[in-house]
């Protein structure tokens, strides 16, 4: 077993309220995450209020997709915290914190995750480093964020 963190930052030509608000609502993810991508087929399920604490949102698809369940636990002006639970392709429970720090120009955006790596995932992430397999999705979706929280009119 063994603790991880993967962590990517940007910087986003936007106020924090406006980056917070693709962050803390679900179903505006689809404007922006990663793994959008991963299957068309993606059956998504939203539960709880729409947006802040108490705001979930389950989704399972293919081998690449996988299942799990994602729900909101803290919803400050500048940060938004989530109990990330994977299912498929393996269990585990992680946090993921997004930080939102004004700076000349705009936002810093801060994605962070961390968990414990335990049964094969242990042994994998010894040779396969979770911020190699991870890194470069959250690189795409704080890139994606800025397309969407740059943009006029969204």
């Amino acid at each position: 077993m063994g603790d991880f963190e993967v962590s990517r930052r940007a910087t986003i030509a936007a106020e924090p309220a406006r980056i917070r608000g693709f962050i803390d609502d679900f179903r505006k993810w689809r404007l922006w995450s990663p793994w959008e991508d991963s299957d068309p087929q993606l059956a998504r399920t939203y539960s709880g209020p729409e947006s802040g604490v108490g705001a979930r949102y389950a989704w399972r698809g293919n081998r690449k997709a996988g299942a799990g369940v994602m729900e909101i636990e803290a919803d400050a002006e500048r940060e938004v915290g989530v109990r990330l639970e994977f299912e498929k392709p393996f269990k585990a429970t992680n946090t993921v914190t997004f930080t939102l720090e004004p700076v000349p120009g705009g936002t810093e955006v801060t994605w962070r995750m961390t968990g414990t790596h335990s049964g094969l995932m242990g042994v994998l992430g010894k040779v396969f480093p979770i911020d190699n397999m991870i890194g470069k999705d959250f690189d795409k979706g704080l890139a994606r964020l800025k397309t969407v929280a740059e943009s006029a009119g969204s």
